[in-house]
């Protein structure tokens, strides 16, 4: 391959990762993915690609397609809460693109990846191409190999399958910063004033072990089971090892959490309405290489 041909494809390299990770809700299959499409791209003959960027994005797309049927099977064995893996996304440039609205935020929070997990296939492709990239019904049909009638059904089942309003998240998340620090300080040190001032009534807690480390196997939903599970994790006596730096985590304020130097989980919760309605715990050691990867790119100090 030419040097022109490599870097044609180093320029769109960002783009198809975020498109990938998108589908697929894992960093490690998404880097993977892009690896193969640079391996397709390389054997192609690209005298006969017209538009490199429309190529590159119906190939990595299409791989991602057969990625994500042999997933679906693979997490039905999940042990416990199935969440994504997640990306840190503090700073300037992310490794998910741009992150400057509110719609781009919720494109890739850990809400919205795991709720998309119901989607087929098909109508994950439809839904990420359309509503993170702003692709037209067209262009959709073309990179799947379908008609622009069935794009738009695909799309429209898919927001249906979704049944949830698309979060209107401010891009200034100073205030929601400052509540993910109190309830992140709160859980770690067992403050039990502060946790039940912070939590919603109807707070859900997810934690994902993947059967690797100890997790609970099913969500804690209300305030007061949230609350005995996270004092439990406090009164550990590895809890008084823990320290936990307040970051960005795909688009949203969350956490990452250290024993020394080791990352042993990122924590991400949700805020509405000024309290945290839910929370989603990567502790799965398989998910974290992503983040751990990131952990020297400018994070702010760490609270012990």
């Amino acid at each position: 391959m030419t040097t022109e041909a490599a870097a044609e494809f180093e320029s769109h390299r960002p783009r198809l990762f975020s498109l990938a990770y998108r589908l697929l809700g894992s960093a490690s299959e998404a880097e993977d993915a892009v690896q193969d499409t640079y391996l397709r791209w390389s054997a192609a003959d690209r005298e006969a690609i017209r538009t490199p960027v429309a190529w590159l994005t119906k190939v990595s797309t299409n791989l991602c397609l057969n990625r994500l049927t042999s997933a679906r099977a693979r997490r039905e064995r999940y042990v416990g809460p199935w969440l994504p893996e997640p990306v840190l996304t503090h700073g300037g440039e992310t490794a998910l693109g741009p992150l400057e609205t509110s719609l781009q935020r919720e494109s890739v929070s850990l809400a919205l990846l795991t709720v998309m997990e119901r989607l087929t296939p098909a109508e994950r492709a439809v839904f990420v191409l359309r509503e993170a990239f702003e692709h037209s019904h067209r262009e959709i049909a073309a990179v799947l190999g379908i008609d622009e009638a069935h794009s738009r059904q695909l799309h429209r089942r898919a927001r249906e399958q979704l049944g949830r309003p698309r979060r209107q998240l401010p891009v200034d998340s100073g205030q929601r910063r400052k509540i993910v620090e109190l309830f992140i300080a709160a859980a770690v040190e067992g403050d039990l004033a502060s946790l039940e001032q912070v939590l919603a009534a109807d707070v859900v807690a997810w934690s994902d072990g993947g059967g690797e480390v100890s997790a609970a196997r099913r969500p804690v939903g209300g305030r007061e089971k949230v609350i005995r599970y996270l004092l439990g994790l406090a009164a550990r006596p590895e809890a008084a090892l823990v320290c936990f730096r307040v970051t960005e985590v795909n688009g949203e304020p969350g956490a990452v959490l250290l024993m020394g130097d080791a990352l042993f989980g990122v924590i991400v919760p949700e805020v509405s309405d000024g309290r945290v309605g839910a929370v989603r715990t990567v502790l799965n050691p398989g998910k974290l290489g992503f983040a751990t990867a990131q952990l020297g790119q400018n994070l702010p100090p760490a609270h012990c």
